[in-house]
């Protein structure tokens, strides 16, 4: 029994999903993996289905019925974690846009004192590839506007490429989360922030997709861009489990 749990939502994701949960399933640290996939209609369930007899006990699957949000993907997989004896509960891209190597350095900052360790595109200049200016440019000025507001010093508070340590998770409301898309990840910084968990930042380069589509949109955008500054009242009112 490993003492880590990679959560890798998906939807779509038939061109990577095997490769993606082979080579964290390659790493000399063994992980566990859990997709949490809401019914993806390209079979994407169907090709994790076709090799769990061969990662027996370590690959898991959970189907949702229909598409729901990122981050209630991941508050799913949470719950699912703290149900079982994972130490260390990860969020990782399917899309290879995380390196799943990467994973072990992440595990190291945490049992090394951090409580949350994320992968920061933003710690040491811009280590982005394959992005265009202009995502790059929305990217960046989100993240330093989300430091302006919430007061926050992490430097990539959108990331998605994070690890929590147990305590961490069962110390936050979950049920709370109010956001779906990818404010979901800055508010779970931000109320790990706020209880005062040490959160530490890992260097990463992060690759954009090659295979499948981007689930960037524009609500998801504007989530974020409204969502940072009600998410700074409800906490300074107590409001929603802050």
């Amino acid at each position: 029994m490993t003492d880590s749990l990679v959560i890798i939502p998906s939807y779509n994701e038939l061109e990577n999903i095997e490769d993606i949960i082979v080579a964290v399933f390659n790493l000399p640290k063994e992980f566990h993996v859990l997709v949490v996939d809401d019914n993806s209609p390209d079979g994407t369930a169907e090709a994790v289905r076709a090799i769990q007899n061969k990662y027996e006990g370590k690959l898991f699957l959970e189907v949702r019925t229909e598409k729901a949000g990122l981050g209630t993907a991941y508050i799913h997989g949470f719950k699912w974690a703290l149900k079982r004896e994972y130490l260390y509960i990860f969020e990782m891209d399917a899309d290879f846009s995380h390196r799943p190597s990467d994973l072990t350095r992440l595990y190291r900052a945490c049992v090394n004192g951090a409580d949350v360790t994320v992968g920061s595109r933003y710690k040491k200049g811009v280590n982005v590839v394959n992005w265009p200016l202009y995502r790059v440019l929305l990217s960046y000025g989100a993240s330093f506007y989300v430091k302006i507001i919430t007061g926050m010093r992490v430097h990539d508070p959108t990331a998605g490429f994070v690890c929590y340590k147990r305590h961490v998770l069962e110390a936050l409301d979950l049920d709370a989360v109010k956001f779906i898309g990818y404010a979901f990840q800055i508010e779970m910084k931000y109320r790990a922030h706020l209880m005062k968990f040490k959160i530490e930042e890992v260097s990463i380069i992060f690759t954009d997709r090659e295979k499948g589509k981007s689930k960037m949109s524009s609500s998801i955008i504007w989530e974020a861009i409204f969502g940072v500054i009600s998410m700074r009242i409800r906490s300074l009112f107590k409001i929603n489990g802050f």
